[in-house]
């Protein structure tokens, strides 16, 4: 062959390569090369793909959020590892409708929620949309301020309204948890967010509401990044019931969008299975794609999210994963077993607990902290990543949030630093510790 043909096979070797394109080697008549097993071809060999389980992979991620949000397209990184950097908030029309959620019987949070809403209606023109409950919080009743915005803000009721196709936007004053609440609020597709520290923590929450009209605006030109939080479907499915006969927990729809099923939610941190108030072990059963692969006997064992592997995962000794991540973490809680140590798998896998037949005592389980609830022999908790991620929005990008969120609020590797080494002075005990006498005879 020519070098012009040499060169754009290689190039279309190393493409077959980074796709991680496996050949049947069972031919090796073409003269081609395996490596790892994965076979460089040099000829013209036949090709046979053989892929891996689909579950690995996962779900791709819908990215339209809300009505008239999105991801920009960027066919660059079509057929690459996305760098996370290049998530950016699209807006392919105007959006006009803006949820606002306050955390409650806070002074700080109803004085930024006045601003704001009073801002977004006078001079952004926005329909704001605000929990029932605000105004019945003693706090904001008697607030002249806040009666005043009442009659030109619209209410919802949690559990009772649908909010998917009417809210283009999400703001969040407080601190994580109002966070975690606006994520349950949706339970499929949910619009960018965009969360302002209010609370005790704010790992989650980048922005500072002192300049709050610029970087709203900023996020309704389009010009924010985005980073999405995979959150995990979670269904517990009772002994005997359909939905336990279902062959994969993706397969499991539910019939509404946002209001709230106690046995059916996405879940934006982790899915905790406990002993409750049992003085026995929990016993139960770890399935990943049908396959039974350990029994965990101890407190209790947490599924998370690489965005909740920083929240209780991590202070039962899990790793802390990035949120563009995909991947699921299995952490054991106080295991009795020196050698039980969390894990990550794929994002796309199903997990399955069960109580086991052997245990002395039901479990409980909780999602988000949330809708707890007992579950017995026969029973399953079926896990695995959702369709639909949260779009929070960034206030620098996806990386420099994430590791001042780790500096400023876990303190990350704080420690005294160490001193430099001293100089030393020649001298003949100095030469004598460093190997440089200089003896001669």
């Amino acid at each position: 062959k020519s070098n012009s043909e040499s060169s754009s096979m290689d190039v279309e070797d190393e493409q077959i390569i980074d796709k991680i394109v496996r050949f049947n080697i069972s031919d090796e008549s073409d003269g081609g090369s395996i490596f790892n097993g994965v076979k460089r071809r040099t000829a013209n060999p036949r090709i046979t793909r053989t892929r891996r389980t689909k579950s690995l992979y996962g779900v791709m991620p819908n990215c339209k959020f809300g009505p008239c949000g999105s991801i920009l397209d960027d066919s660059a990184t079509s057929l690459t590892i996305p760098d996370p950097g290049s998530q950016k908030l699209n807006w392919h029309k105007p959006p006009l409708t803006v949820l606002v959620i306050k955390k409650m019987h806070d002074e700080n949070a109803l004085s930024a929620f006045t601003q704001l809403v009073k801002w977004l209606i006078q001079e952004k023109n926005m329909a704001v949309y605000v929990e029932k409950a605000v105004f019945d919080d003693a706090m904001c009743s008697e607030n002249p301020v806040c009666r005043g915005l009442q009659k030109q803000i619209k209410t919802f009721e949690e559990e009772k309204d649908e909010l998917t196709n009417k809210i283009d936007f999400v703001i969040c004053l407080g601190g994580d948890g109002t966070l975690l609440y606006a994520s349950s609020l949706f339970q499929a597709s949910m619009p960018p967010v965009m969360a302002f520290n209010m609370g005790s923590l704010g790992f989650l929450t980048p922005f500072s509401f002192q300049d709050f009209k610029g970087q709203v605006t900023q996020v309704l030109e389009g010009n924010a990044g985005l980073l999405l939080r995979y959150r995990l479907k979670c269904v517990i499915c009772r002994k005997d019931s359909q939905m336990s006969k279902i062959p994969h927990v993706k397969q499991i729809q539910r019939s509404h969008s946002t209001i709230q099923s106690k046995t059916h939610m996405l879940v934006f941190n982790e899915v905790v299975v406990d002993r409750g108030q049992s003085p026995y072990l929990c016993n139960i059963d770890l399935y990943v794609e049908g396959k039974l692969v350990t029994t965990v006997q101890g407190d209790g064992l947490i599924i998370s999210t690489p965005t909740g592997s920083t929240a209780y995962a991590v202070a039962a000794g899990a790793s802390m994963v990035h949120p563009n991540v995909p991947a699921i973490v299995i952490t054991p809680i106080c295991p009795h077993s020196l050698s039980f140590r969390p894990v990550v798998v794929p994002a796309g896998v199903e997990i399955k607990i069960m109580v086991s037949p052997e245990a002395r005592n039901s479990a409980w389980v909780s999602l988000d902290g949330r809708n707890r609830q007992e579950i017995f022999e026969g029973d399953s908790v079926r896990i695995t990543t959702a369709q639909y991620p949260v779009p929070s929005v960034c206030a620098k990008d996806q990386m420099d949030d994430w590791f001042e969120s780790l500096a400023e609020c876990l303190h990350w590797n704080v420690r005294k630093p160490q001193k430099p080494m001293p100089t030393l002075i020649d001298s003949p005990s100095t030469n004598s510790l460093t190997g440089n006498s200089d003896s001669s005879s």
